[in-house]
């Protein structure tokens, strides 16, 4: 892209967007594809559905927007003891053993360059469907070669059809689709840098060599304003951080399943075009601005369908399970030695119910929201479990995914508790009690009842 405009486009005293011109807005598309011309050049080239060497530059600049520390040696070894004593913990709760290693410290850049090749395989399915939906959908216009605007007719050699310009612009659209999805990952995960506190705490494996780690700069953050001291927060996350790390390294199919839920949601990915190209009208070329906010406003996520729906369904049980697991063992594993311990719980909990950061990105991305009233339920039915049948039983059902419980099984868990020969404690209830004039929602509205600080 070495001019303002794409290649065949010259600029003319008439207005490109006026009324029946059904390619108009030429000048202001030109604009775009002009900044996104630079940033892509700046950034190297991409020839995938994400130009990533796009994603991690944008990634990195808002990781560092407000401070990115490097961990320091004491920053270093106050984690590595915390995971250390973690660890003790956890043997006497779970039957996976720990991974080898001493815990390590990130920074927030540590965590977007080390967890990118993750993302790729999370993002990548989303970005390729949403283009090849597009293309087809470009590649199969005809328009009548007399409603273009006077500019592209007469630039066009005499005799030539639609369908040979087709291909040049459809091969141009993809390259700036590449960059508007490597410009929303990049914007997402940078701003997930900021509020993570590892690797695994979104619920799904961005690490494999199964090493504990933190990052101390966003563990401070969350630990200010909380009763709880520093230290007691950072063995907590410090036992959710290598309980996550157990489970993935342990269950070899987990990472598998998950993927090929995110793939088979974006099979039936459907873009709506009048959205995007509304969206697209809308930009005002002075305004820098004005390309984020388009980004941001969620106009390429996938617009669901049924079978979307149902595939998002069994891909947020996965993670509920996943997260209840963690839950329910850390809870264990912090009984009469962590005094903050359930404290610290109940704030992870509204962290999560109010729509963290964690649960936010992921619904960017990929277009998935997580249900905190579901992961309650996970949660009690793993305490059920091991409450029956201790911890050998309740990690035998991660043997094999047709051993875990379904939706409806957490909705209703006796009778999978009764073909697993286990029987329910007498106060356990299906369904998470709720405070007097809340309702049991997917929203959970208590969530916003006092403070949610400790």
């Amino acid at each position: 892209m070495s001019s303002g405009l794409p290649f065949g486009f010259q600029p003319g005293d008439e207005d490109p967007g006026a009324a029946g011109n059904p390619l108009g807005g030429l000048d202001q598309f030109g604009a775009m594809l002009e900044q996104l011309g630079r940033m892509m050049r700046s950034a190297g080239t991409d020839s995938g559905a994400v130009n990533w060497d796009l994603a991690k530059q944008v990634a990195r600049q808002h990781a560092v927007a407000d401070g990115d520390p490097t961990p320091t040696s004491p920053d270093a070894s106050a984690v590595a003891d915390a995971v250390r004593l973690a660890e003790l913990w956890l043997d006497e709760r779970t039957t996976f053993p720990a991974s080898p290693g001493a815990g390590r410290a990130w920074s927030r850049s540590d965590w977007v360059e080390s967890t990118l090749p993750a993302w790729q395989s999370f993002i990548e399915p989303i970005a390729q469907q949403t283009q090849a939906t597009l293309g087809s959908v470009l590649s199969g216009q005809s328009p009548d070669l007399d409603a273009l605007p006077p500019q592209l007719r007469e630039a066009l050699p005499a005799g030539m059809e639609f369908g040979e310009l087709a291909g040049p612009l459809l091969g141009m659209a993809r390259q700036m689709g590449a960059a508007m999805f490597a410009m929303q990952a990049g914007q997402g995960l940078g701003s997930l840098s900021r509020e993570v506190f590892g690797p695994t705490d979104i619920g799904v494996p961005l690490t494999s060599d199964g090493v504990p780690t933190l990052i101390p700069t966003n563990v401070s953050a969350f630990a200010t304003g909380l009763e709880a001291p520093l230290d007691q927060v950072r063995l907590f996350l410090s036992l959710r951080e290598a309980a996550h790390q157990r489970l993935f390294a342990h269950v070899p199919w987990l990472r598998a399943r998950l993927a090929g839920a995110v793939e088979e949601y974006a099979r039936g990915i459907h873009v709506d075009l009048d959205r995007v190209a509304e969206a697209a009208s809308s930009i005002d070329p002075s305004d820098p601005s004005g390309l984020q906010d388009i980004l941001s406003s969620g106009v390429f996520e996938p617009q669901d369908t049924p079978a979307q729906e149902a595939a998002k369904a069994r891909l947020e049980t996965l993670l509920a399970l996943v997260e209840g697991w963690v839950a329910a063992v850390v809870a264990e594993a912090c009984q009469d030695r962590l005094p903050s311990g359930d404290a610290l719980a109940e704030a992870m909990r509204r962290r999560r119910a109010a729509g963290g950061p964690a649960e936010k990105t992921f619904a960017t991305l990929i277009g998935l929201e997580m249900r905190p009233r579901r992961l309650r339920e996970a949660a009690a039915f793993w305490a059920a479990v091991a409450a029956d049948g201790g911890p050998a039983k309740r990690d035998a059902l991660w043997s094999h995914p047709d051993l875990l419980p379904t939706t409806e099984d957490l909705e209703s868990p006796h009778d999978f508790l009764a073909r697993s020969g286990l029987s329910l404690p007498g106060d356990f209830l299906a369904g998470p009690q709720l405070p007097a004039g809340s309702d049991d929602s997917d929203t959970d509205s208590d969530a916003d009842e006092g403070d949610p600080s400790i």
